[in-house]
């Protein structure tokens, strides 16, 4: 199935800003998170469909090439040549890189690399003699670079994954994406690059890692952060309740008296440093919901509480 315009997959206009195209995915993913519909194969689909267009849209490179008809919805180049990016297969894309410009480049310093010393091009004066007077047999250039891109969750790129591209010569390999990968890292396959000239080495596959939004996790350097609703009883009276992790749900005890923007630490509950390789921690932020639609029983004992016990809020924040 075609990939569908990121715009039309959003609900969202092309003039969109960035926090309305934000909003959308937000609001789409909480609908069709695959946790909310275990087993829904479409409705995985459908989830997988919005954070790949959020993916798009919300790199504001990528969308301004979408929008000029540079790439298509899915990220790839829509007209692929030499030294231009081609499909790679397997949820990723390749594309030759600069790093040889030399030999691509067709300039008089491209004959002199490859014939030693004179700006001799083939053909030219003397263009034979090397090679019978026991000269270079061929040119010597190191294999080009081929880079490819590939997308992962939020989820496993925080706990470590594999992935499977195609790379240009036809073979398949299954790349390791490192516990607490961010977005946009670059991992070095050595030697699965385009093949070398003259008995000069291969050059390397680079993978670039785009990371997917969560719907409810956020990222800040090690450590990850997630608001959780509570309830007025749960605020007042304390209680346990579930709270999800990268690693699956733990049981989080939240005190009597919490309060609307009371953050809980659960320690080692983050994302592993690559520097360190040890693990950040997770804020839980607690927001406290009440009831929906109004409970007339509580609303008429807040009316008799509020009779001899108000209190002032805004006043002790300063904003009275």
């Amino acid at each position: 199935m075609a990939t569908r315009d990121p715009y039309s997959v959003l609900g969202v206009s092309r003039s969109a800003s960035a926090d309305d195209i934000k909003k959308a995915y937000r609001k789409l993913a909480k609908q069709h998170h695959p946790d909310l519909k275990p087993g829904d194969g479409a409705n995985e689909e459908r989830f997988k469909e919005i954070s790949a267009a959020y993916t798009l849209l919300s790199d504001a490179e990528k969308r301004a090439r979408y929008d000029r008809g540079e790439i298509d919805p899915s990220g790839q180049e829509r007209h692929a040549g030499f030294g231009s990016r081609g499909r790679s297969g397997s949820r990723g894309r390749a594309y030759s890189s600069t790093a040889d410009d030399t030999f691509f480049g067709g300039g008089d310093d491209w004959f002199s690399d490859l014939f030693g010393g004179g700006r001799r091009r083939p053909g030219g004066p003397g263009a034979g003699a090397g090679a019978g007077a026991g000269g270079s047999a061929g040119p010597r250039v190191r294999g080009s670079d081929i880079s490819y891109s590939v997308t992962v969750p939020f989820v496993e790129a925080a706990n470590g994954s594999k992935r499977r591209i195609n790379l240009s010569n036809g073979k398949s390999i299954d790349v390791a994406i490192p516990p607490g990968t961010e977005n946009e890292t670059k991992l070095r396959l050595k030697g699965q690059g385009l093949p070398g000239m003259g008995g000069m080495p291969n050059g390397d596959a680079i993978v670039e890692v785009h990371v997917e939004s969560h719907p409810f996790f956020t990222r800040q350097d090690s450590d990850i952060h997630v608001e959780v609703p509570i309830t007025l009883n749960e605020a007042v009276l304390g209680a346990t309740v579930n709270v999800p992790t990268i690693s699956g749900k733990v049981a989080v005890k939240v005190p009597p008296g919490a309060n609307t923007g009371s953050v809980l630490r659960l320690r080692g509950k983050g994302v592993v440093n690559q520097a360190t390789k040890q693990p950040g921690d997770q804020y839980v932020k607690l927001k406290v919901v009440l009831p929906d639609p109004p409970d007339a029983e509580l609303v008429k004992f807040v009316e008799q509480w509020a009779k001899t016990r108000s209190y002032d809020v805004r006043k002790k924040a300063g904003l009275e």
